[in-house]
């Protein structure tokens, strides 16, 4: 009988793709949304079963709770005549396809001539110290700067969206 992790695995590995793959195909943009916040959670999953919790905490968070809500509520407050045709099938698509399936075949050429190499011992019982201690250590001024940039950024990005003095 095959192994719990090894079912949980392949069980959100089929609901994130499917997800995905709805994202990209419904023509309800709104529900492509939706699915959307499903592929954020699905690959969350993925990171628990990797042992890499905090990862998968900001997965959540991050994506699936502001991300994702951020595209629904940017979806539901642009006016649109009819939303349920509110996402278009690119005519791209066959271009699409043939680099798609170029970058997965070399993707999977890479990943098959690639030798890998076990690791002995046990991984850490939780990575969450270690990264929070790299944060308030060495790499705290970094963190801070990175914080102070973003915060830059959204100030920049609420002016443009205002417009300036002279357009009121």
């Amino acid at each position: 009988m095959p192994e719990v992790n090894t079912l949980v695995f392949w069980l959100l590995a089929i609901i994130t793709i499917a997800s995905a793959l709805a994202v990209v195909f419904l023509k309800n943009i709104v529900h492509s949304a939706l699915y959307l916040v499903l592929t954020f959670v699905g690959t969350a999953g993925l990171y628990i079963l990797l042992n890499a919790e905090f990862l998968a905490a900001v997965q959540i968070l991050v994506y699936a709770g502001a991300i994702a809500v951020l595209f629904v509520f940017a979806v539901m407050l642009t006016r649109r005549g009819d939303i349920r045709a509110s996402n278009p099938f690119n005519v791209n698509y066959l271009a699409a396809g043939v680099v798609s399936l170029a970058l997965f075949v070399i993707i999977a050429l890479a990943t098959g001539r690639m030798t890998w190499v076990g690791v002995s011992g046990q991984p850490p019982k939780s990575n969450v110290g270690a990264i929070a201690e790299a944060f308030l250590g060495p790499w705290a001024i970094p963190f801070e700067i990175a914080a102070v940039l973003l915060l830059v950024g959204m100030v920049g990005a609420i002016l443009v969206a205002r417009g300036g003095k002279g357009e009121e």
